[in-house]
């Protein structure tokens, strides 16, 4: 396998899944800041152009870093973070559905309307107008999530799962391009200082390749 790595917050969020797993992956590089992943020889791998993506041995390719997460957690069960039981991968499924629908796709597009527009203006159809609305229900949505929060200390409960690892990524990434979380929220708040205080949390900052 070999694994198609990029600074951006999806691939992170499998990078931070990997190394929770304790795997090892060979990795390269696709510098998404000059545009290599629109280029052909990346197009060629994934035509979506999206970073990550997995080359599996069979020259076949994985893209979409939920997809990919899912396939890794198959081939290596332990430590489970998706879930053991169907209860269980049902569960993280749900809440990292809820992170995804209602906070995270909006972070990722207010970003790419706003303080990521001349990068993304001439690559994607943009909205620029948009941006403010799409800040302000992705913090709408978080509080909501907040109020759904349980006894926690994760939001599976008990279980760290890919649904923290996915939603702590898309925080951290908005604290970095004014969109910053209210950190007084009484159930996000101190569970954001929990997942960062993961190694994996920090080490997810780095490449693979580089790591």
């Amino acid at each position: 396998m070999l694994l198609h790595d990029a600074i951006s917050p999806a691939p992170r969020s499998l990078r931070m899944f990997v190394l929770e797993k304790g795997l090892r992956l060979p990795s390269v590089t696709v510098d998404v800041m000059r545009g290599e992943n629109r280029e052909a020889a990346y197009l060629a791998v994934n035509p979506a152009g999206q970073t990550p993506a997995l080359q599996l041995d069979d020259g076949s390719t994985l893209a979409e870093a939920v997809a990919i997460a899912e396939y890794l957690e198959e081939l290596h069960p332990e430590p489970a973070l998706i879930g053991r039981t169907p209860v269980e991968r049902a569960q993280t499924r749900q809440w990292w559905r809820r992170a995804e629908l209602n906070v995270t796709e909006f972070i990722h597009n207010a970003f790419h309307y706003a303080e990521g527009l001349p990068r993304f203006a001439s690559r994607i159809p943009v909205a620029p107008e948009a941006a403010a609305g799409l800040k302000r229900i992705a913090q709408d949505r978080l509080a909501w999530l907040d109020g759904m929060f349980g006894a926690g200390p994760w939001l599976c409960g008990g279980r760290f799962t890919a649904a923290d690892i996915w939603l702590y990524v898309w925080l951290d990434f908005g604290n970095g391009v004014n969109q910053p979380f209210d950190r007084t929220l009484p159930n996000i708040g101190p569970w954001f200082e929990r997942v960062a205080a993961r190694p994996a949390a920090e080490a997810s900052r780095a490449l693979l390749a580089a790591a």
